[in-house]
């Protein structure tokens, strides 16, 4: 027999952490090689750490809520195999190398749990666990998508009894009462069910209060994060945004002349999303300064055009999921990647590596009716790109025969730039050559 320790695994380049939402092998518990076997989330997405062994989960070393740094053993599976087991050293891998066999495991379990323990009081006295019920009662993300697209009200899940800890609903919990919904009426909450949670007290303190006419609302674990990242971005760049105003009526005509038919040809639905990344990319080649990072005083230019795409989550909260190798795509490439990425980015089925390794970010503002903005940059990014609504305006039109008001669809292009090593001249030049080939998109090219 032979205890492999499950790793929590690296799930983007600024994450240092996760914290364990449910477990879904308990100890005792046989998992399969590729099964899940506990969920887990961090600012950026929610997501399965399977196991890459056969075997059965022995000791679970953390509890649902804890937070736990990167690369750290979060559960002990034994397996059937005597020797090693082949060790992950990049710290993103989910196994690392086995502890041995037999005695040694019992030798090694107390440097383990005082290792553990005193991760668990250091995550316990900096992390306040988060709630996002009406009753203070947490919810991960994965349970309310699940809630959202079955139609049970906030009402109904608040009743719903949960196995996780301190009475949480987990997935099993609330798969389990979907396909039991019409067979039985909701169930009612348990007289016993405030007696059984233990953190009573610092659910009630996390719920709403009023002070006088003011509702106060704890942010949730993503909104926290989220602020610190912004903030953290102000203070690392200088930020300075340009904006130039584009023309894209020849776009615009040519989408709706065309939309229904890529439809039929390709199954994708055709959005602006991927022209205007199909010009952003184009304008990267032509100035691959832009495309950066800086480490120190050192500027590193990546070959890889990785275009991310700055998506809202039925939440409020924002997530920007990475096309990788942007460049290697045509249009209806780039329209599946696009839609495909949404589309799972709203049911918070993303995988880690899908929002990491970005190089370069475009955010639509016009989605929400806003003409224009000045987007913070998503580091290690040195620039972003806000695309704003579509209206139609008066404009001039040049002709060889001369000049003419005419009625055209335009938009505003805001590119927020890192100062520090992208001046005015690349950083207004960037955002005009996309204009540029926005504007000469051609109003008779082939789907």
């Amino acid at each position: 027999m032979a205890a492999v320790e499950l790793i929590m695994p690296k799930m983007g380049e600024s994450i240092m952490e996760a914290t364990v939402l449910t477990w879904l092998k308990n100890e005792g518990d046989t998992v399969e090689i590729d099964e899940p076997v506990l969920e887990i989330a961090t600012d950026k997405v929610d997501s399965e750490v399977p196991s890459h062994v056969a075997g059965v989960v022995t000791k679970v070393l953390f509890s649902e809520g804890d937070v736990v740094p990167v690369g750290q053993a979060v559960a002990i599976i034994e397996t059937e195999g005597e020797g090693s087991v082949p060790a992950s050293s990049n710290g993103g891998g989910v196994i690392a190398e086995p502890v041995a066999a037999a005695e040694p495991v019992v030798q090694a379990e107390p440097a383990v749990a005082a290792a553990v323990a005193e991760t668990v009081t250091q995550a316990v006295e900096t992390v306040a666990k988060p709630t996002n019920g009406h009753e203070g009662r947490f919810y991960s993300p994965l349970v309310l998508n699940i809630a959202r697209s079955e139609g049970i009200s906030m009402t109904e899940l608040e009743s719903l009894p949960g196995t996780g800890q301190n009475g949480r609903v987990t997935k099993k919990d609330i798969l389990a009462y979907v396909n039991n919904r019409g067979a039985q009426p909701a169930p009612a909450v348990a007289p016993a069910a405030p007696a059984a949670k233990p953190a009573a007290a610092p659910a009630a303190k996390a719920a709403p209060m009023t002070s006088g006419d003011v509702e106060i609302v704890e942010m949730d674990r993503m909104r926290k994060l989220i602020a610190e990242h912004m903030v953290h971005s102000k203070h690392t760049s200088a930020h300075v945004t340009s904006f130039v105003e584009a023309d894209v009526t020849n776009i615009v005509n040519w989408r709706k002349k065309n939309k229904d038919e890529f439809f039929s040809r390709y199954g994708e639905k055709l959005t602006f999303t991927p022209i205007f990344i199909e010009a952003a990319v184009k304008a990267i080649r032509d100035l691959p300064e832009i495309n950066c990072s800086l480490d120190g005083d050192k500027i590193l230019i990546k070959k890889s055009i990785n275009i991310g795409m700055a998506a809202a989550l039925p939440s409020g909260n924002l997530i920007v999921p990475v096309i990788k190798n942007a460049d290697q795509y045509n249009l209806s490439g780039l329209a599946r990647q696009v839609n495909d990425l949404a589309d799972r980015a709203r049911n918070n089925k993303l995988k880690p590596d899908e929002i990491e390794g970005g190089t370069y970010t475009i955010s639509n503002v016009g989605t929400f009716g806003n003409v224009m903005g000045t987007p913070i940059i998503n580091q290690p990014q040195v620039a972003i790109m806000a695309v704003g609504a579509i209206r139609k305006k008066p404009a001039v039109i040049e002709t060889p025969e001369g000049d003419f008001i005419g009625v055209r669809h335009m938009m505003f292009l805001s590119h927020s730039y890192d100062h520090r090593i992208v001046d005015g001249y690349l950083g207004g030049t960037f955002v005009r050559k996309m204009a540029d080939y926005l504007e000469a998109f051609d109003p008779n090219r082939e789907i």
